[in-house]
């Protein structure tokens, strides 16, 4: 009988590839949300898959770029370097339609880490003809001497039986790290803020997904269901404005779409109340994000 075996996968890739959307597939359930914006991900997140012979703990993070200049920036560049360090084994997640000057960025780091690098190609199902993706494989095997290459579409499920299958090889022999039952490290509190920022991020389209967080403040359960107060902070009072909407009308929106969602994933009613609060350059700021929840450097 062979021996069960347990381990950290990091997913790291540059912004918008579809790390989250991957480990969302894999895990069969919403652990991270997941948006059209690049650096949705702002914080490290377990997401841990049971079964009789295997334990793996997807480590989803932030997307590794280049621009790095406010502090918020940086720390979610550590995060995703930190999570590195730690792996078993790298998933290196990229578009199989497009390779860019952050791919080529990220791959540079990779070759430094001590793990071994397996190459996700993800969006096949966007690679037309066909034929073409044997050219993505090809290239993709010229860059580097990766572990494994594997050709997948998150969005689609395209492949994932094989991803799953082949992970366990790179686990070392341990018993499980976390319960059977438990899917991932984060609180419903992480989730709820989570799923309110999703929204606001669709809402808002280009306006003002970066310039703002949702930080929870109350969170209560009980027999009528869960109340969650939450306050949206905005970097200045122009985001103010924007994110409320003429007479209310956006936030009312969010509300509504981030109540339907957390109803659904907690099983029970739920009262939302959200206030938009005004913290200058919190994003520039270590001591305010490590307040908002932020990762620590």
């Amino acid at each position: 009988m062979s021996e069960h075996r347990c381990g950290l996968v990091a997913v790291i890739g540059r912004p918008n590839v579809g790390k989250s959307t991957l480990i969302n597939a894999v895990m069969g359930r919403k652990v991270s949300i997941v948006t059209a914006k690049p650096q949705t991900t702002r914080h490290r997140i377990l997401a841990v898959h049971s079964d009789d012979s295997a334990q793996i703990i997807f480590v989803d993070t932030p997307g590794l770029h280049r621009k790095a200049g406010k502090a918020m920036n940086r720390m979610m560049n550590r995060t995703a370097a930190n999570a590195l360090a730690d792996a078993d084994v790298i998933l290196f997640v990229t578009e199989a339609t497009r390779w860019t000057t952050e791919d080529d960025d990220v791959l540079k780091r990779l070759k430094q880490a001590h793990a071994p690098v397996v190459a996700v190609l993800n969006k096949i199902d966007k690679v037309h003809p066909k034929e073409k993706l044997l050219d993505a494989l090809g290239l993709m095997a010229a860059r580097h001497d990766f572990a494994e290459i594997i050709p997948i579409s998150a969005h689609k499920h395209d492949n994932l039986d094989q991803l799953m299958a082949m992970l366990p090889k790179f686990l070392p022999e341990s018993p499980p790290l976390f319960p059977e039952d438990m899917h991932t490290d984060r609180s419903k509190e992480f989730h709820a803020a989570e799923v309110i920022r999703e929204k606001l991020t669709l809402m808002l389209h280009q306006e003002l997904p970066y310039g703002l967080t949702v930080q929870v403040e109350r969170y209560i359960a009980d027999d009528k269901g869960v109340t969650i107060n939450a306050v949206i902070w905005v970097e200045r009072d122009s985001q103010k404005g924007i994110v409320v909407g003429k007479n209310g009308g956006v936030l009312k929106k969010v509300g509504t779409s981030a109540r339907v969602e957390l109803k659904e994933m907690l099983h029970c009613n739920v009262h939302l109340e959200l206030w938009v609060k005004v913290k200058s350059n919190w994003a520039d700021n270590e001591k305010d994000l490590m307040n908002l929840g932020y990762e620590a450097p």
